[in-house]
């Protein structure tokens, strides 16, 4: 059996076009396998495919949310580009999506807000359709000692995290339901699942291992429905706003490092697997955050 690892594609006329391929051998004889030569693949059912399906992202204007709705719509889907304050930012992100032939458009709200959500789900249904997969991605970060951290910003940073996660998700549940489908995919924070914390960023912290507790929950509660619920939870990536001193492996995650494991659960291939949190973090083994 062999692993196929694909990088860096953009879909075309039902193709999916990739930089870099790489072929590994898993070491079991006799299993059918796809050999790939050249730089077009005709299939991969590691990838999703999301034709006439809806993604909605939550903070997609710029950054890692407009990457993972880029990469959504290269799979097919029709994509709401959620953003708050970014209006330019969002609109040239749903521009971007359009050129890739599938629709897209953006839309601001406090996901914070349960009467905002319900607008924007009611809006995103109205032009685009039911939402089949939800990126639960925004989130506010706060790296200072707890101590000094105003009341309003800790507020922020636990409700863009959990609180938002939570509400968008309750509310994408029963169109997913009754559409017999859906994928939740939400992001968490790579030593939250281990109950390590720090006093510098502590409201982070508390809120990324509420987003782990919810996923699991929701997973247990949603298992007649045929969704999916998981994480993917990164320790820092390129596009942070602070570095550590020393990099697992000697570099930074990138986007398509957690591109990947985000296709992957959404795809066929992972409809037995809800509930699970994937750390994308380099093999960091830490003793404190």
């Amino acid at each position: 059996m062999f692993i196929i690892y694909a990088k860096g594609w953009r879909r075309s006329n039902n193709t999916q076009t990739v930089q870099s391929v790489q072929v590994v051998d898993s070491g079991f004889d006799g299993v059918p396998y796809t050999y790939l030569r050249g730089a077009c693949l005709a299939r991969m059912d590691l990838l999703p495919d999301l034709d006439g399906r809806v993604a909605l992202v939550t903070g997609a204007a710029r950054g890692l949310g407009r990457e993972f709705a880029l990469a959504l719509a290269d799979c097919g889907a029709d994509v709401a580009v959620h953003y708050n304050t970014s209006d330019k930012s969002a609109r040239e992100t749903a521009a971007d999506i359009r050129e890739l032939g599938v629709d897209a458009q953006a839309f601001s709200a406090d996901v914070t807000d349960p009467t905002l959500v319900e607008d924007l789900f009611s809006a995103i249904e109205d032009e685009l359709g039911t939402v089949n997969v939800l990126i639960n991605n925004v989130g506010d970060f706060e790296p200072v000692h707890w101590e000094t951290v105003e009341w309003s910003r800790w507020r922020e940073v636990t409700a863009t995290n959990y609180e938002a996660t939570v509400l968008c998700s309750r509310r994408a549940l029963a169109p997913m339901r009754e559409a017999g489908w859906g994928r939740i995919i939400n992001i968490g924070y790579a030593s939250a699942d281990k109950g390590l914390v720090s006093p510098k960023n502590f409201p982070y912290f508390v809120a990324k291992t509420g987003v782990l507790m919810f996923t699991r929950m929701l997973a247990a509660d949603t298992q007649a429905d045929n969704i999916t619920v998981n994480a993917v939870s990164p320790y820092v990536i390129e596009s942070s706003d602070e570095f550590p001193e020393e990099a697992p492996r000697g570099r930074w995650a990138t986007y398509d490092d957690l591109i990947a494991p985000t296709l992957f659960f959404c795809s066929d291939a992972a409809s037995y697997l809800s509930g699970e949190n994937i750390e994308v973090d380099g093999g960091w083994l830490p003793e404190t955050v």
